[in-house]
């Protein structure tokens, strides 16, 4: 499964589906300001660790964004994720993200909530609820690869090896990847 990326363009935004953008005007200190942002959805993510292979389950998929500002990455690092775009348990749409992306199925039961984090407070200021569980092969289902017209591919990185692909710049890869990476490292990996 390759990354192959022709005929790039950009255009102008028309009646959007994902993203609002907008301008904010406020006071601050009795000075009139504005802010141009981005309305968007809300999502979860989640950190994925393989107990048999000590290893953290990513995704990699292809970003336009990421590719407009630096064509040397066609694909980014990332956890398993998805958008909230419909009103049930965040630990639902967790689960669905998990079979969907990656073919495992998890019971909810072993789904973990890490945090909550704000991300792209300059654009967006969207929350990001990150998630936890354990993987093994008795509960893959399918090869995963997302839904529609997805185009994901999973990747194993080995917990020993983590430290030093989050400081690998030469991967592109997301801060709350790196930072569910951190957590499991300083909370998790001394009860293994």
């Amino acid at each position: 499964m390759n990354f192959n990326i022709t005929n790039f363009s950009k255009s102008s935004l028309v009646d959007p589906k994902y993203i609002k953008p907008m301008r904010l005007n406020y006071t601050q200190n009795k000075k009139h300001k504005t802010w141009e942002a981005v309305k968007s959805f809300n999502s979860v993510s989640v950190l994925l660790y393989h107990t048999k292979k000590d290893a953290f389950l990513v995704v990699k998929q292809f970003r336009p964004a990421v590719y407009m500002t630096d064509k040397n990455f066609k694909y980014t690092y990332e956890l398993c994720a998805g958008i909230i775009d419909k009103d049930i348990d965040l630990d639902m749409i967790v689960s669905e993200e998990i079979d969907e992306e990656c073919g495992y199925v998890v019971p909810l039961e072993n789904i973990q909530k890490i945090t909550t984090f704000f991300a792209n407070v300059g654009v967006s200021g969207s929350k990001q609820h990150i998630y936890f569980a354990n993987i093994d092969e008795t509960m893959k289902l399918h090869d995963g690869g997302g839904i529609d017209d997805e185009f994901i591919k999973l990747e194993f990185i080995k917990t020993k090896d983590a430290k030093k692909f989050i400081f690998d710049e030469t991967k592109a890869k997301t801060s709350g990847l790196m930072f569910a990476f951190y957590w499991f490292l300083n909370e998790k990996k001394g009860e293994l």
